[in-house]
């Protein structure tokens, strides 16, 4: 059982799926004063007093880099508050992309937020579907990695469809692609991509027969959409009945929201791991990550195994 009390807070950008959290884990979010100054310096001030407690501060680091600085200087306002631990759920990892050195004088930018965090005085980690699972080695500290797969599997079979093939938009994928084909008793298709540069599909290659198959498109994020949307066209053209996608995180930036809806996509289902404009699309569906990460936080409060919560 639980030997302290725990407390609830969360940066501004993820208030919404924070809120969502509280209401599952049972417990009110705490209350942060924030005081700006005009040069757009910010102050987070925890409200309320959390000596020795286990302090749970949730924040997705998306861009701006506001949302990581507001997260960073609530770890230090706990710290300094006496915090007996410190557990920054991040539901979204920022600058997970660089994750290594791919070319000359590169940072490694996941390295660098994960020595932040640290420094800061976080305690232990909870995030979800990491771009890359070794970043998880880069924290000298505990680290949850929770998989959205909890969320979208049972979805999947909840669609009931024949003929289930699931693909993944690219080689990196394959491993992730072959886990949830494992779990559903289907197919695995690869899509093969080269890039010129970031955000730019130069060509692509099916590895795989879709032929009056329900395709279902499996990847860790969607950016512009743009690797997606030329999948989808893709394995329409190589005779896919339907193509779905899902994503853990909806980043949809650029004219991603475009791209989806004048896409041969059926639907793209996303988690309210980043707050998601889904009424800027009739395609997008938004399943919310709230009780995973809540079940998951209790049973840390709690000292109990969280191993039942993986199943990619």
């Amino acid at each position: 059982m639980a030997d302290q009390l725990s407390y609830l807070f969360c940066t501004r950008t993820s208030k919404d799926l924070a809120e969502k959290i509280a209401q599952h884990y049972g417990r009110e979010l705490g209350k942060i004063n924030f005081q700006e100054f005009s040069d757009g310096e910010f102050e987070p001030v925890l409200d309320e007093s959390v000596r020795g407690g286990r302090v749970f501060l949730i924040g997705s680091t998306f861009p701006p880099a506001d949302n990581l600085l507001e997260l960073l200087l609530m770890i230090d306002a706990a710290k300094r508050a006496s915090a007996k631990s410190i557990t920054v759920v991040i539901p979204y990892f920022g600058l997970a992309r660089q994750d290594r050195k791919d070319k000359p004088r590169a940072p490694i930018g996941a390295k660098l937020v994960a020595n932040l965090l640290t420094a800061a005085g976080a305690t232990r980690v909870m995030t979800m579907d990491l771009h890359a699972d070794q970043i998880q080695g880069f924290f000298e500290i505990p680290v949850d990695h929770l998989y959205a797969s909890t969320i979208f599997v049972d979805y999947i079979r909840d669609l009931n469809l024949d003929n289930l093939t699931i693909a993944s938009p690219d080689m990196g994928g394959a491993k992730r692609a072959k886990n949830y084909a494992g779990h559903l008793g289907a197919e695995v298709v690869i899509a093969y991509k080269e890039r010129k540069k970031a955000n730019v599909v130069e060509e692509m290659f099916l590895i795989g027969d879709v032929e009056g198959k329900n395709v279902i498109l499996i990847d860790d994020m969607i950016d512009t959409a743009g690797t997606l949307c030329k999948a989808a066209e893709i394995l329409m053209e190589k005779g896919a009945k339907t193509v779905r996608a899902m994503a853990t995180h909806g980043v949809l930036s650029g004219k991603a929201y475009e791209n989806i809806d004048n896409s041969k996509l059926l639907e793209v289902i996303v988690t309210d791991s980043i707050p998601v404009k889904n009424n800027l699309s009739s395609k997008i569906k938004v399943l919310s990550c709230a009780p995973l990460f809540a079940d998951v936080m209790k049973m840390v409060h709690e000292h109990r195994s969280i191993s039942n919560k993986f199943i990619i």
